[in-house]
């Protein structure tokens, strides 16, 4: 039985889906490595909202999807860009997501960090603003229980005068904090409105400042996450780091070496395509914990092309293809996404994020994901 899918040249071309998913099973805690999936979440189909209304999020499923990760001994990274902050979530939705999910980590005994920005400020903002609505937003997670991220602002990134301002910024939110945060660096190709954070464009100048950050407080930072898309310069880093902060990859395109480390150290992770590849990722991480190099790389290695694709220029729009896999895999009902963002990629991208996807044998009931996948290549007049 085959499917006929586009590729980028607008050409049909015969697939034949495989029949079988990878077997894969919940095993034991992970050991060798803190991870954490960046979760997506889901929306409601039924809402009668527009691209411009608040995100109508269906609770029951966000949170079923939150259980499936913590199931294979992932941790949650919750209320990220992958959530959609700032591109269709709003911190109203991400306050309420914050602390449903908390809850629902304790009931569970998952793990969970929460990401803490500034993305309640609509407008313009002075950096006494910025300071009070990361500190409401620290104040939230806090109480909820959860560890915070502290998250890249494009407020600070647009008010900011130079890396004295978030020296004073980071140095208060770190004073107060009542455990200690993950710092994320988010690179501007996940959202250009971050360029030149830290104070400067030079990322080399950028990295002494995050640095100088981190030494002045180096008891109230577990760790930092790097989302920069550049493994040297991750290594780099994590050299440079005082002992004890970790360094938690955010690199989708080089996770597998940055997890696997060198004789100098490694990257624990935090990533957005540790959702999709969730149980595949627990159980690389578990032959890792045996100390077998060679078989964490032969299982995670693989995905790699898929993660560039899903994370391919440009990238801010790598959710709409982590959200259409969650569908084909039988997570949630539909591939409706919060401001619409379902229409972010083409037809062929779908495509081959499908092929990929399925040839890694993620999906768990391939027959499901194939009568999905021709459904929506019905609705863009593709006869099969």
């Amino acid at each position: 039985m085959t499917i006929q899918l586009p590729g980028a040249d607008g050409v049909l071309r015969s697939y034949t889906p495989r029949t079988e998913p990878l077997a894969l099973t919940t095993g034991a805690p992970l050991a060798s490595r803190t991870v954490f999936s960046a979760a997506h979440v889901v929306a409601d189909p039924y809402a009668d909202v527009s691209p411009d209304s608040p995100a109508a999020v269906d609770w029951d499923a966000t949170l079923a999807f939150r259980r499936h990760l913590w199931s294979h001994g992932l941790g949650v990274a919750e209320a990220m860009d992958t959530a959609q902050r700032g591109m269709g979530l709003d911190w109203a939705g991400a306050a309420e997501l914050i602390r449903r999910s908390a809850a629902e980590a304790k009931t569970a005994g998952g793990r969970i960090a929460c990401g803490v920005g500034t993305d309640q400020l609509t407008g313009p903002a002075s950096v006494e603003e910025i300071r009070k609505a990361y500190e409401e937003q620290l104040a939230v997670v806090e109480e909820s229980g959860a560890q915070a991220i502290l998250m890249a602002s494009r407020a600070l990134a647009a008010a900011a005068k130079g890396p004295e301002d978030y020296l004073d910024i980071y140095g208060h939110l770190l004073r107060q904090s009542s455990e200690p945060v993950v710092l994320h660096w988010l690179g501007p190709m996940f959202d250009p409105a971050l360029e030149g954070y830290w104070g400067s464009s030079d990322l080399d100048t950028a990295t002494d400042t995050f640095l100088d950050v981190i030494a002045a407080h180096p008891d109230k930072v577990d760790g930092i996450k790097v989302s920069l898309l550049d493994a040297q310069r991750e290594i780099d880093l994590r050299r440079r780091l005082p002992d004890g902060v970790r360094c938690y990859t955010g690199d989708d395109f080089n996770y597998p070496e940055l997890i696997a480390g060198d004789d100098q150290g490694f990257s624990h992770a935090l990533l957005g395509i540790f959702d999709p590849l969730g149980p595949l990722a627990a159980e690389a991480v578990r032959v890792l914990d045996t100390g077998d190099v060679k078989g964490f790389r032969e299982l995670l290695d693989p995905t790699v092309e898929l993660s560039r694709h899903l994370f391919q220029t440009p990238t801010r729009f790598y959710k709409t293809g982590v959200v259409f896999l969650a569908w084909l895999a039988g997570h949630q009902s539909h591939f409706t996404m919060v401001g619409g963002l379902q229409s972010a990629r083409s037809l062929p991208h779908f495509a081959r994020a499908y092929e990929l996807a399925d040839g890694l044998g993620l999906f768990p009931d391939p027959a499901l994901a194939e009568a999905r996948m021709k459904n929506l290549l019905a609705m863009y007049g593709v006869t099969q």
